[in-house]
Protein backbone atom coordinates (compact mmCIF):
# COMPACT_ATOMS: atom_id res chain seq x y z
CA UNK A 1 0.00 0.00 0.00
CA UNK A 2 1.37 3.40 -1.02
CA UNK A 3 0.87 5.93 1.78
CA UNK A 4 0.97 9.61 0.85
CA UNK A 5 1.02 12.89 2.77
CA UNK A 6 -2.37 13.93 4.02
CA UNK A 7 -3.64 10.37 4.43
CA UNK A 8 -6.03 10.07 7.36
CA UNK A 9 -3.98 8.93 10.32
CA UNK A 10 -6.61 6.31 11.14
CA UNK A 11 -6.06 4.74 7.70
CA UNK A 12 -2.35 4.00 8.18
CA UNK A 13 -2.31 0.26 8.77
CA UNK A 14 -0.48 -0.91 11.88
CA UNK A 15 0.56 2.60 12.99
CA UNK A 16 1.47 2.70 16.66
CA UNK A 17 1.36 6.35 17.66
CA UNK A 18 3.69 7.65 20.37
CA UNK A 19 4.23 11.04 21.97
CA UNK A 20 6.85 12.53 24.23
CA UNK A 21 6.85 11.34 27.83
CA UNK A 22 6.89 15.00 28.85
CA UNK A 23 3.48 15.48 27.23
CA UNK A 24 0.94 16.92 29.64
CA UNK A 25 -1.92 14.82 28.29
CA UNK A 26 -3.98 17.92 27.47
CA UNK A 27 -4.33 17.14 23.77
CA UNK A 28 -1.69 19.60 22.61
CA UNK A 29 0.80 17.03 21.43
CA UNK A 30 2.50 15.84 18.31
CA UNK A 31 2.39 12.08 17.87
CA UNK A 32 4.66 10.00 15.66
CA UNK A 33 4.48 6.51 14.18
CA UNK A 34 7.33 4.55 12.62
CA UNK A 35 6.52 3.29 9.13
CA UNK A 36 8.50 1.12 6.74
CA UNK A 37 9.15 4.22 4.63
CA UNK A 38 9.86 6.66 7.46
CA UNK A 39 7.83 8.46 10.10
CA UNK A 40 4.23 9.70 10.17
CA UNK A 41 3.28 12.73 12.26
CA UNK A 42 -0.18 13.73 13.48
CA UNK A 43 -1.78 16.25 15.82
CA UNK A 44 -3.11 14.53 18.95
CA UNK A 45 -6.12 16.88 19.05
CA UNK A 46 -7.21 15.45 15.69
CA UNK A 47 -6.19 11.77 15.80
CA UNK A 48 -8.33 10.92 12.79
CA UNK A 49 -7.08 13.90 10.78
CA UNK A 50 -4.37 13.97 8.18
CA UNK A 51 -0.84 12.76 8.80
CA UNK A 52 2.37 14.11 7.33
CA UNK A 53 5.03 11.64 6.23
CA UNK A 54 8.77 12.15 6.47
CA UNK A 55 11.77 10.11 5.41
CA UNK A 56 14.26 9.00 8.07
CA UNK A 57 16.78 11.58 6.77
CA UNK A 58 14.23 14.40 7.05
CA UNK A 59 13.47 13.44 10.64
CA UNK A 60 17.17 13.09 11.47
CA UNK A 61 17.92 16.60 10.12
CA UNK A 62 14.93 18.14 11.89
CA UNK A 63 15.84 16.58 15.24
CA UNK A 64 19.45 17.74 14.94
CA UNK A 65 18.30 21.29 14.18
CA UNK A 66 15.78 21.25 17.04
CA UNK A 67 18.43 20.00 19.47
CA UNK A 68 20.71 22.82 18.31
CA UNK A 69 17.98 25.37 19.11
CA UNK A 70 17.38 26.49 15.53
CA UNK A 71 13.61 26.73 16.07
CA UNK A 72 13.53 28.18 19.58
CA UNK A 73 12.60 31.61 18.22
CA UNK A 74 9.29 30.18 17.01
CA UNK A 75 8.01 29.62 20.55
CA UNK A 76 9.78 32.31 22.57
Amino acid sequence: MQIENGVLASEIPGAQWVKAQSSQGNGNCVELAKLDSGVAVRNSRFPDGGALLYTPDEVRHFLAAAKAGEFDHLID
